[in-house]
């Protein structure tokens, strides 16, 4: 690489797939472009590794202490987030008390929502929540 130039890579982010089968999936509503529900999730800090990040992520627009429970994949496709390319590793969790659900930092609201009655989804969170079912359909008896 030529001296003084920046490698173009994609930055690194993380989403989180909250999930009570009692209650469904957590997602947020944005407050920031792009608008529209989502999982929440966001940026790796620099010094950082996936998984703190997806543990502040959800604390932070949830207010939901988590456990994380699996890997439900990399997201990579260029075109997956309008401001830019993104790569996001996307876990399974289970909320610690799902009651104490809040939207916080720039979730602009957070809620449960069924599997089969979700809303329109931001980015590529509606493949992600598809994968994410077709993994629970393969745990079950």
């Amino acid at each position: 690489m030529p001296a003084g130039q920046q490698p173009r890579n994609p930055a690194p982010t993380v989403d989180v797939v909250i999930f009570d089968p009692a209650r469904g999936v957590v997602l947020v509503e944005r407050k920031n472009p792009p608008p529209g529900w989502a999982l929440p999730g966001g940026f790796v800090d620099y010094g950082e590794s996936c998984e703190a990040a997806a543990l502040r992520e959800a604390r932070e627009e949830t207010g939901l202490d988590i456990v994380l429970i699996g890997l439900v994949g990399v997201y990579s496709d260029p075109a997956r987030d309008p401001r830019g390319h993104t790569m996001s590793v996307v876990y399974a969790a289970q909320a610690l008390e799902p009651a104490r659900l809040q939207a916080g930092d720039d979730a602009a609201n957070a809620a449960f929502h069924q599997l089969d009655a979700l809303p329109p989804l931001a980015f590529d969170h509606g493949r992600i929540v598809r994968d994410f079912m077709s993994g629970l359909a393969r745990l079950r008896p």
